[in-house]
C-alpha cells in the first residue's frame, strides 16, 4: 500500500525473495480478479515495487491495491487483518489499511488474498526526513493509541516472545555477519538488552514491525501505518524499534519522552531493533538490497555511542 515506486504493467512475476514462495504474476492477478471480483476486473493493474517482503502488491485503478501473500506463513495474516483492522482503525490517529475484499485460493494460487483501499504517501528515507521531531511525536501518538486498545481476545503478535528467546538466533546472525558488523559492540548492546528487566505488565496491542516500508508520510508527517500482519499482543518494547528504524538520533528523545518509555523498556526496544535488523541483514543481504540497506543503517544507529547506544 505504499506509493514509493511503481513498475510499469508487464507479465513478469514478482521478485522471488523466499525459497518457498508462490509463483505470482500479473496474469494470475487478472484471472483471480476476473473470477472473484469481476466488478473490478477492468481496472488498470500496476505492479508495486515496495520494500515489503511478505506480500506481492498490485495497484488496482487509482484507489485500490491487490495484496497476495508470498508464503504460507504470510497467508495466515489475511484473516487476522480482515478481522482486526476494522476494529483498530477507529481509535488510531492515522489511516490504516481498509479491507475491501477477501479472495479465495484458486487457479493454482494456494492461499487467501486481499483487496484494500490504496493509501497515498511516501516511505521515509533515512537521513532525509523533513521534520524528524514532528515524526517522532506522531509515531509516539500512534504507538500510545494502539497500546490503549482493549486487548480482550487479541491474538499474540508475531514478535510476542520474550527477548531472551531470541538469543540463539541473534547470536547466530552475529556470527554469520562477523565481516559486516562490529560484533563486539553489537554483542555488548545485545547483552545489555538481555539484562534489562522483563515487561511486568499485561501484553498490549503492538504493530510489531514499525519500519520504513510500513509507514507513510505526507509533508513530513505520519499519515498512515500499513501492513498489520505482525500485529497483536506483546511487550510494548517491540514498537520502540521505531526509534532506530525510523528516526535519527536527535529525534529519539522526543519519541521516548512523548511515549513515556522507561529505562528497561528502552533497553529491550534497542535489543529488539538490533535482533530484528541482524536477522534481516543475514536473510536479505543478497536477495533484497533495500531491506539489507535498511538493516545496515539500523545496526549502525543502534551501535551509535557503544556500549549503551543512544
Amino acid at each position: 500500500m505504499t506509493s514509493d515506486r511503481l513498475v510499469p504493467p508487464h507479465g513478469a512475476g514478482a521478485r522471488t525473495l523466499h525459497a518457498d514462495e508462490a509463483d505470482i504474476d500479473m496474469p494470475l492477478v487478472r484471472r483471480l480478479l476476473a473470477a472473484q471480483f469481476p466488478q473490478w476486473a477492468d481496472r488498470s493493474l500496476t505492479a508495486v515495487d515496495s520494500a515489503g517482503t511478505s506480500n506481492a502488491m498490485y495497484r488496482l485503478g487509482a484507489d485500490m491495491v491487490v495484496r497476495l501473500p508470498r508464503t504460507a506463513g504470510a497467508a495466515g495474516d489475511v484473516e487476522k487483518e480482515h478481522r482486526w483492522l476494522p476494529r483498530l482503525a477507529p481509535t488510531l490517529p492515522v489511516a490504516v489499511p481498509a479491507p475491501l475484499g477477501k479472495g479465495s485460493p484458486a487457479d493454482g494460487y494456494p492461499w487467501p488474498w486481499s483487496v484494500y483501499r490504496w493509501l497515498d504517501g511516501g516511505n521515509p528515507a533515512p537521513g532525509r526526513l523533513a521534520a524528524p521531531a514532528r515524526l517522532a511525536a506522531d509515531l509516539a501518538e500512534f504507538v500510545a493509541a494502539l497500546q490503549r486498545i482493549d486487548p480482550a481476545d487479541g491474538p499474540p503478535a508475531y514478535r510476542s516472545e520474550p527477548l531472551r528467546e531470541r538469543d540463539d538466533a541473534t547470536r547466530a546472525a552475529l556470527a554469520e555477519l562477523d565481516a559486516l558488523v562490529d560484533t563486539e559492540a553489537a554483542t555488548a548492546v545485545w547483552e545489555a538488552a538481555l539484562r534489562a528487566p522483563s515487561w511486568p505488565g499485561p501484553a498490549v496491542w503492538i504493530h510489531a514491525d514499525l519500519q520504513p516500508g510500513n509507514v507513510l508520510l505526507d509533508r513530513g508527517r505520519l499519515s498512515a501505518v500499513i501492513d498489520f500482519g505482525c500485529a497483536g499482543l506483546g511487550d510494548p518494547a517491540v514498537d520502540v524499534i521505531a526509534a532506530w528504524y525510523l528516526l535519527p538520533a536527535e529525534a529519539r528523545g522526543v519519541f521516548r519522552t512523548a511515549l513515556g518509555v522507561d529505562e528497561a523498556t528502552w533497553a529491550r526496544g534497542r535489543g529488539w531493533a538490533l535482533s530484528v535488523a541482524l536477522m534481516e541483514l543475514s536473510y536479505y543481504r543478497t536477495s533484497h538490497p533495500v531491506m539489507a540497506d535498511i538493516a545496515r543503517t539500523v545496526i549502525g544507529e543502534v551501535l551509535l555511542g557503544h556500549p549503551g547506544g543512544c
